[in-house]
């Protein structure tokens, strides 16, 4: 009788149908099943979640991966499911799409797992780039007929930067820096000196050292030799303000990044002082000795400090003339014009924001003002800026960035599309200057990559020109110089 029992037992958990599990596969156009009418379609997913995942631990092969995890619904439609399609859109430099189909090995025959608990699948396989922003969706197959609503799920992931524990192994982001550690280390020295040590990297040996509070009160450009193996950078930095618990910025410019590497930063504080250290026993010994001197001398400083009152209260004049003044000059105001051909995005936004915060600048854009412009009319609006303003940037760029053309292309609705070129009418009030032999010292010219003028407007190769980033410290020395003889011409004049 056991042996008829045990016999039954095996038979019937042999009949049991094994759990169903997905085989996925590319699949980039609509599923087969949506040319077909269905009478009945399964519902949406319950769940959809991404996390990033790294597919090895060896270095020369580590990638990271998107994670896609699902729940199906517990309800009477999974006995129609046949996959679950995947699809990936990533939002960067470059948009990327791609779609995975999850087949699933068996039909469901129950709602739920024969062990407790929703039915869950997921799929690893989605390449993830750092710092960008992907859009998952997710539906079931077979899907909706057409001109129905089809049911779908999506979620928005963003994936971290290269300084995540899991991006930071990256080949791209070993190139830009990653795995580098400057270790920076920055004390004040005086009132008006910084100085800064850091570990320079492989990579490269071109680094920008700012400080910064609030505004940027020093840099330095420092080049270093010796790349590998790494060494130790120090270089004392001249400030303008008040630089205790002030920010250093570390700007590397490796060979693989160029002017996208990783920056780091760092905090200002005092520098320790030297001085030779003596055993508790002996400073005690010589404390005993110096304190008739220390009596005298408190009662000398006494009187000399007496005396010292009284001459300050007899010179105060004197004392407030001799006094440096720490009054903070008003930003410059700098008008930028540019060709309508130019990128604004990539090109005159970057230079706008680089104007902002490391130069002390007030910038003026003819994109901003485009009311005022249609109120007073583009050359009155032009004249009356140019008397206005501190400089005005002939800002010129032959950059054929690809990225440009995603970002800035010749769309409709794009930034230049209905509105007018002012540079021409810029370009002759200059000319109009230029033959009135007006002075031209509020001129000058900045270009990205190499200076290539048209003829048009070879005129100007009678201004300043400065290349970014290679001149960016002479740059924004003669911006800052420039305010400071306009506020010293101000003081002159109302000495008079």
């Amino acid at each position: 009788m056991s042996l008829v029992l045990l016999s039954l037992a095996t038979l019937c958990w042999g009949t049991v149908s094994p759990e169903p599990t997905i085989r996925c596969g590319s699949e980039p156009g609509p599923s087969p099943e949506w040319m077909v009418q269905h009478t009945l379609t399964p519902g949406d997913l319950r769940d959809l979640r991404v996390e990033p995942v790294k597919s090895s631990v060896a270095m020369e092969d580590y990638s990271v991966l998107m994670n896609v995890s699902w729940r199906l619904r517990a309800d009477a439609s999974i006995r129609l499911l046949k996959a679950t399609k995947i699809c990936v859109t990533g939002k960067s430099n470059v948009q990327s799409y791609s779609c995975v189909r999850c087949n699933y090995t068996e039909a469901f025959q129950t709602q739920t797992r024969p062990s407790g608990g929703r039915w869950t699948f997921s799929y690893a396989g989605f390449p993830v780039e750092p710092d960008t922003v992907y859009l998952i969706g997710a539906h079931n197959v077979p899907n909706a007929n057409m001109n129905e609503d089809p049911p779908s799920t999506s979620v928005n992931f963003t994936s971290p930067g290269c300084l995540n524990h899991i991006m930071k192994y990256r080949k791209k982001c070993i190139e830009a820096g990653s795995l580098w550690d400057p270790n920076i280390t920055a004390c004040k020295k005086n009132e008006t000196a910084i100085e800064v040590n850091f570990t320079t990297s492989p990579l490269g040996n071109k680094y920008m050292a700012l400080i910064q509070n609030i505004i940027v009160i020093g840099f330095s450009v420092v080049l270093e030799l010796q790349q590998n193996p790494p060494s130790r950078a120090s270089v004392v930095i001249p400030v303008t303000g008040e630089s205790e618990d002030a920010v250093v910025q570390l700007i590397p410019y490796f060979r693989t990044c160029g002017n996208d590497c990783i920056r780091r930063k760092g905090t200002v504080a005092l520098c320790p002082q030297t001085g030779m250290s003596f055993p508790l026993d002996s400073r005690r010994s010589t404390l005993g000795g110096w304190l008739p001197l220390f009596l005298s001398a408190l009662l000398v400083a006494t009187w000399v400090l007496s005396v010292g009152v009284y001459l300050l209260w007899r010179h105060e004049r004197t004392r407030k003339a001799s006094l440096p003044t720490t009054t903070l000059l008003p930003p410059i105001k700098v008008l930028v014009v540019y060709p309508s051909e130019i990128c604004f995005h990539h090109t005159v936004c970057n230079f706008t924001e680089f104007l902002q915060n490391h130069c002390r600048s007030e910038v003026i854009l003819e994109e901003w003002q485009k009311k005022k412009i249609a109120e007073m009319g583009p050359v009155q609006w032009l004249t009356t800026q140019k008397q206005a303003v501190d400089k005005v940037i002939f800002l010129l760029s032959n950059d054929v960035n690809p990225r440009c053309d995603g970002t800035c292309g010749r769309h409709e609705g794009s930034p230049h599309e209905n509105s007018q070129d002012l540079f021409p009418l810029a370009f002759n009030l200059f000319c109009s200057d230029l033959r009135s032999q007006t002075p031209l010292h509020k001129y000058m010219v900045v270009y990205f990559r190499e200076a290539d003028t048209k003829d048009e407007y070879s005129a100007l190769s009678v201004c300043p020109k400065y290349h970014l980033m290679k001149d960016a410290p002479t740059f924004c020395t003669e911006l800052l110089r420039v305010k400071q003889q306009v506020s010293a011409r101000k003081k002159d004049g109302c000495s008079l």
